[in-house]
């Protein structure tokens, strides 16, 4: 027996030719119109904006270039830098001469950025800096098909410009014009949790529609009645949903500003100076937000009325969707009060931080919070939850307007069909899926089966056709007493503690379930600040120590409350060093590398579980969980 969730058949207007041409086409309709937005210098220098018509004179002239260096319709040629300027424009300008783009993260290995490019079998590569440069290097003599190296920093856009100064411009017209919606437009690896990557051939339809199908049902809620919404691009362009947020910004004339580092450090003061109205991230990015604000208050002495405030904010948004859905009457007058009173003292100011005008946002890559949800709903930005994957162009599902409900990610875009068969997987049909894996034919037979994806995610589809994601089906957790435990849920609650960064669940063939825990520095460093601990020397650490356990056991107790007793976390051990894309812990969406880190880790678990089990399996009560274990070796 299958559940089965199939949108209304409401497509936008059919894609005649390639992406490129949405550069084009808002350049005639609105030349004069901001679309991108770079650094005018240094960071403090703020922004200067490109209009349509100047961006779409670049992308011609790089496209002149690109010919004239011998790049043809069907050649593949990687980018291989972090998110900026750059990127948009050579991305468009090599699929308007009918190129495929391949992304590379720039953080990846000489053993990733070595496969991809011969598996792609590159003709040339973009890199941003020298960096980039001696990684190629120490590669490119296995890459025989490997022909160019350009770096952006050593001036590679004015070179190509140069180069292709005596192109004529019907030439780029002539090979924009023939390039099909369905022919391959990028080929995205994909990031992977465990594995080598598959590259994902996706066609210039595949993209597209989803990005057309929101800007056609959604674009009018990205902004204030009357302003052109504006996006801040942080995410990484070698990812799906970076490509994505940056064609739906291309193709529905939305401003959008590049901000290359992913770090609390860049993004604040990017947000404030630039202004978006509209906020796209990762679980990982509204979680920290949420820590910054209750650290910030906490170090103002506001910390009792932030919380408060943000308890008023669940419980109004709460309320607002069963008044929505049509299960209850909306807050009442006491809650509308207290509400109002914390828009003027606390809300308006954490809207001031995201740079005052963010009206909603998305969260892709995996799923959000449900109280994180609430809470940015109740301070007057909501964030709802999506769902998307590389092997169908990014986007599946959306909140539709109006019926949005916190804790799922939405119905299925329009044309999608979504199914979950009896083992709890989710299956895709639609325009957007993908066109197999590059050269790897038997992978491809293996996820699409009868014109349906399977997704390798795990989910429920409610009796309204809501989905929600409770997986990954590869990831599900297997102790040795048979007990099978989605993982999902004890990270994202885990996730959920100020003081916890990441988490990743382990227990396969073990006699329970355990986590592996990093701290997030900066709150750590503002909590050991807050500690009223007399004394000093070694009488205090050890003090310091057991309130740090105790803090990290309420984490865990607070996870725990979500599941039953046989998946809950009987054992964890907290890690030294965060995960981090450049040490192959985590992907470029941010996600951990499970298989990764537990290879890694791997003499950290077994200590973990026979300092708990030394002589034989005990099950204590969760009182005297990791009472005796020193979790922070």
């Amino acid at each position: 027996m299958r559940n089965v969730a199939l949108a209304p058949a409401v497509a936008p207007p059919p894609l005649t030719g390639g992406l490129a041409d949405s550069v084009f086409a808002v350049a005639d309709r609105s030349p004069a119109l901001p679309v991108l937005a770079r650094r005018a210098g240094p960071a403090e220098a703020g922004w200067e904006e490109v209009t349509a018509a100047g961006v779409r004179d670049e992308v011609v002239a790089l496209a002149k270039g690109l010919i004239a260096a011998g790049i043809s319709p069907g050649h593949r040629v990687a980018l291989m830098a972090r998110t900026r300027y750059e990127w948009t424009v050579l991305a468009h300008a090599l699929w308007a001469v009918g190129a495929e783009v391949v992304p590379v993260h720039p953080a990846s290995s000489r053993e990733q950025v070595e496969w991809i490019l011969r598996d792609a079998g590159c003709v040339a590569v973009v890199v941003e800096d020298e960096q980039g440069v001696m990684t190629v290097g120490t590669v490119c003599a296995r890459l025989p098909r490997l022909r160019h190296v350009w770096q952006l920093d050593e001036g590679a856009f004015a070179d190509l410009m140069a180069r292709g100064a005596p192109v004529p411009y019907t030439t780029v017209e002539s090979l924009r014009r023939i390039v099909l919606p369905d022919a391959t437009a990028a080929v995205v690896y994909t990031s992977g949790t465990s594995g080598r990557p598959l590259g994902c051939a996706l066609s210039h339809r595949g993209l597209a529609y989803p990005c057309d199908t929101l800007l056609a049902g959604w674009a009018h809620t990205a902004a204030p009645p009357g302003e052109q919404p504006s996006v801040l691009a942080f995410l990484p362009f070698s990812h799906v949903y970076g490509m994505m947020i940056m064609l739906m910004c291309v193709r529905g004339g939305v401003l959008m500003a590049h901000e290359p580092e992913l770090t609390e450090a860049a993004l604040a003061p990017s947000l404030r100076s630039f202004r978006p109205t509209y906020l796209f991230g990762v679980p990982s990015v509204f979680e920290r937000l949420y820590k910054t604000f209750l650290r910030t208050a906490q170090q103002s002495g506001r910390g009792t009325l932030f919380e408060r405030a943000a308890r008023t904010a669940r419980e109004f948004a709460a309320a607002e969707e069963r008044r929505r859905l049509g299960t209850g009457p909306g807050p009442g007058l006491d809650l509308r009060l207290q509400h109002a009173l914390y828009e003027r003292t606390v809300y308006r100011g954490l809207r001031a931080a995201l740079g005052g005008r963010v009206v909603r946002g998305s969260s892709g890559g995996s799923s959000l919070d449900r109280e994180l949800c609430l809470f940015f709903d109740g301070i007057g930005v909501f964030v709802h939850d999506g769902y998307g994957l590389t092997e169908a162009g990014g986007g599946i599902t959306m909140q539709p307007l109006g019926r949005e409900k916190s804790g799922t990610v939405g119905l299925p875009l329009p044309g999608t069909g979504i199914e979950v068969a009896d083992d709890g997987e989710i299956l895709v049909r639609g325009p957007s899926v993908f066109q197999g894996y590059v050269g790897d034919e038997r992978a491809t037979r293996a996820v699409l089966r009868g014109g349906r994806l399977a997704t390798g995610d795990i989910g429920r589809l409610d009796p309204e056709g809501y989905l929600t994601i409770t997986g990954r089906k590869k990831d599900v957790i297997v102790t040795s007493g048979g007990t099978s435990v989605p993982p999902a849920l004890l990270e994202r609650r885990l996730r959920m503690h100020p003081l916890v960064h990441q988490a990743v669940v382990v227990g396969d063939d073990r006699p329970c379930v355990g986590a592996l825990i990093t701290l997030h520095p900066e709150f750590l460093a503002h909590w050991r600040g807050g500690l009223a601990l007399p004394g000093e020397g070694p009488g205090r650490e050890t003090r310091e120590e057991n309130a740090l356990r105790e803090e990290v056991g309420r984490a865990v107790a607070s996870a725990n409350s979500a599941v039953s007793r046989a998946e809950s976390i009987r054992v964890y051990r907290v890690l030294k060093e965060p995960f981090a894309v450049d040490d192959g812990l985590l992907t470029p969406s941010l996600k951990p590398r499970r298989d990764a880190v537990v290879r890694h880790y791997a003499a950290e678990i077994e200590a973990m579980y026979q300092g708990r089990f030394r002589s034989r399996p005990v099950v204590r009560e969760p009182a005297e969980w990791d009472e005796t274990d020193d979790v922070f070796r």
